[in-house]
């Protein structure tokens, strides 16, 4: 992964970015094609990249309410979250809605926040089935708290298709000292979604205090490969409201080597991804009898298959119709389905103890690295290239442009009609105004302060413990 140039983006210049608009219903340019566009402009267009040739966005952010029953130390919310009311559920669909203008059917959806399992059950579900609706893919990004395994088994039934589940040392969790006596929380987890219709993803932040227990907690994913098929590493940011800034020796090689230690096999981090090279890494793993190995090991091979199969769309709610897409697809390539089948032939082959061990059964996990950038250190190009989208209410941003403005679209009213007229939902009241509000301006208390804020209130000790550890309770 190349280095970042260390040209940052001036404050004006960050105060300046705005989120793109939708597109012109005049211009017929497809979504792929304007992401390709954008790509190319960006200096990121190369046989690796999948936004523009196999995704118009790699996932877009739709913050469903602001609010966290955690207090993350590298928490990238603004300081004024806790203390906003959930924007309506009509804002939500409008916001929705607006996804789906600019990138499609196909776009993948995380529904976020905050925590979005603090939203009023009856809505999550309606938002889950509205994106359904739309035909787009739906993911729950969450601490996983609240979200029981009937939960997930009533979004499953509206539509949901991914969970990932943060877990990790920054949150500060009653009762665990490491990554490794936090993963008595992880199984929890795994049972809870595990026989659902569900893909299971575990996303971790790296920062200096577990960075030295990636390479377990990698085993620990391995391990559980039969549930868990994609482990997320983001690099904590010095931004938002976290009380941590620290990164040292922190940064995408570090993690991925990390990684690698831990799986026992050196991955490839750049044969395929998505976005900015500085921003994105991506590795993919095949598990015979608990031993990882590189399905990227041929990068020409796997661009090859990038290349040939950009223009498939695959249903992953349906198996059926993934399986028969896949069929078709080699169906056309058979030079391809003899390169995979040769490959996993000598991999069988040469691991043929392991396989007979492992009853035939071959297991398969991906690894992500995504590198955040801090908020006043922001790379125009970077940025410019984004995979990883935030739906404000005027549009898609960049998520580290937002995170370093994220009040400019937080503490702003949303207009709702209302019973035939044109009213105006205020984020800190959540009433609904006939006129626009002037300056909205959140009070900050020991009841709602997080964070920077939480240190900076006279007496923060006097929070009230008990409300918090109910929360946080299984």
């Amino acid at each position: 992964m190349v280095q970042p140039t260390q040209q940052f983006m001036t404050a004006a210049e960050i105060a300046d970015w705005k989120p793109y608009p939708l597109p012109d219903p005049a211009d017929p340019t497809p979504a792929l094609l304007r992401t390709r566009q954008r790509m190319h402009l960006a200096g990121q267009w190369a046989p690796w990249q999948m936004l523009g040739r196999r995704m118009a966005v790699g996932c877009v952010a739709l913050e469903i309410t602001q609010r966290c029953n955690l207090d993350c130390s590298y928490c990238y919310l603004s300081e004024s979250s806790q203390a906003l009311k959930d924007i309506p559920l009509q804002e939500v669909y409008r916001r929705i809605d607006m996804i789906y203008e600019h990138y499609g059917p196909t776009a993948d959806v995380q529904v976020t926040g905050g925590d979005p399992t603090l939203r009023k059950r009856e809505e999550l579900v309606a938002i889950i089935a509205y994106i359904r609706k739309k035909g787009m893919r739906s993911s729950l990004f969450t601490n996983g708290i609240k979200a029981s395994r009937e939960l997930l088994q009533q979004l499953c039934d509206a539509g949901l298709e991914d969970v990932a589940f943060h877990v990790d040392m920054t949150q500060e969790r009653k009762g665990y000292a490491s990554e490794m006596e936090l993963n008595a929380v992880r199984e929890e987890y795994i049972a809870r979604a595990k026989g659902l219709p569900l893909a299971v993803i575990f996303n971790t932040t790296a920062f200096p205090g577990n960075f030295h227990e990636i390479p377990s907690l990698v085993q620990f994913f391995v391990r559980h490969a039969d549930v868990v098929r994609f482990a997320s590493f983001q690099i904590g940011a010095d931004t938002g409201r976290g009380t941590e800034r620290e990164r040292v020796t922190i940064n995408p090689t570090t993690v991925m080597q990390a990684i690698r230690e831990g799986a026992g096999a050196n991955l490839n981090f750049d044969a395929a991804s998505a976005g900015h090279a500085q921003c994105n890494g991506y590795a993919y793993g095949l598990i015979i009898n608990n031993k990882v190995h590189d399905f990227f090991n041929d990068p020409e091979f796997v661009r090859d298959i990038l290349a040939s199969s950009a223009h498939l769309t695959v249903d992953r709610a349906h198996k059926t119709k993934v399986w028969k897409t896949v069929a078709q697809y080699f169906w056309r390539h058979p030079g391809t389905l003899w390169g995979v089948v040769s490959r996993l032939t000598r991999l069988i082959w040469r691991e043929r103890s392991d396989f007979v061990a492992a009853r035939g059964r071959i297991g398969k996990i991906s690894f992500f690295v995504h590198n955040f950038m801090d908020a006043q250190q922001l790379e125009k190009q970077r940025c410019e290239a984004c995979s990883f989208m935030v739906m404000t209410p005027e549009g898609p941003m960049s998520m580290c442009v937002h995170n370093a403005k994220r009040d400019e679209y937080l503490l702003v009213a949303a207009p709702v009609r209302h019973e035939n007229t044109m009213k105006f939902f205020n984020p800190v009241t959540g009433q609904l105004d006939s006129t626009m509000p002037g300056k909205i301006m959140p009070v900050l208390s020991r009841k709602n302060a997080r964070g920077r804020a939480k240190q900076g209130l006279a007496d923060p000790a006097a929070e009230d413990a008990d409300s918090e550890q109910e929360e946080m309770s299984p």
